[in-house]
């Protein structure tokens, strides 16, 4: 029974932010002026260099799901600055969207080796799944999340401080 209402609320929700996502964004002028910034090219993000792209510290926001980043800009209401899932900008979602949960302990510290998800439950595999699959749906993958300190650009900030 609750299993059925969990997975119920699930449903309710992909839809409602599908839908609520559609008719915000469908011929919004505003839109245009954003992929008129900075165009990122896919490359490979690390949490540190990853979290600049939180909608505050650049117009561009992205999302790691299981190590894939995705440019969410184009649902900055629900992703930037005020919107529900604002935790997740700039970092790496994964486990709050697994548990569906929005809480800041869901994330993993940026200074911390990227969180392997082994604990998960089956029904919080399927649920992360079913959000990556949202998430490829929606938005363009940018890139790919490593772990601190393997990316050359990355190590050369660290040589320069």
């Amino acid at each position: 029974m609750l299993t059925t209402i969990l997975i119920l609320l699930v449903i309710i929700f992909f839809a409602k932010n599908i839908f609520s996502e559609f008719i915000n964004n469908e011929n919004n002028p505003l839109d245009s002026s954003i992929d008129k910034e900075s165009t990122v090219v896919e490359g490979k993000f690390t949490p540190k260099t990853l979290t600049k792209y939180n909608g505050k510290d650049s117009p561009k926001i992205f999302i790691a799901v299981k190590n894939r980043v995705f440019d969410v800009t184009q649902g900055a209401a629900f992703y930037g600055p005020g919107g529900p899932y604002e935790n997740f900008a700039g970092r790496d979602a994964s486990r709050g969207l697994a548990k569906n949960s929005f809480d800041e302990a869901m994330l993993t510290d940026i200074n911390k080796p990227i969180d392997k998800l082994e604990d998960l439950t089956k029904l919080e595999i399927e649920s992360l799944d079913g959000w990556e699959e949202h998430f490829e749906n929606r938005y363009k993958v940018v890139g790919t999340l490593h772990e601190n300190g393997t990316i050359k650009e990355e190590q050369e900030d660290v040589k320069e401080e």
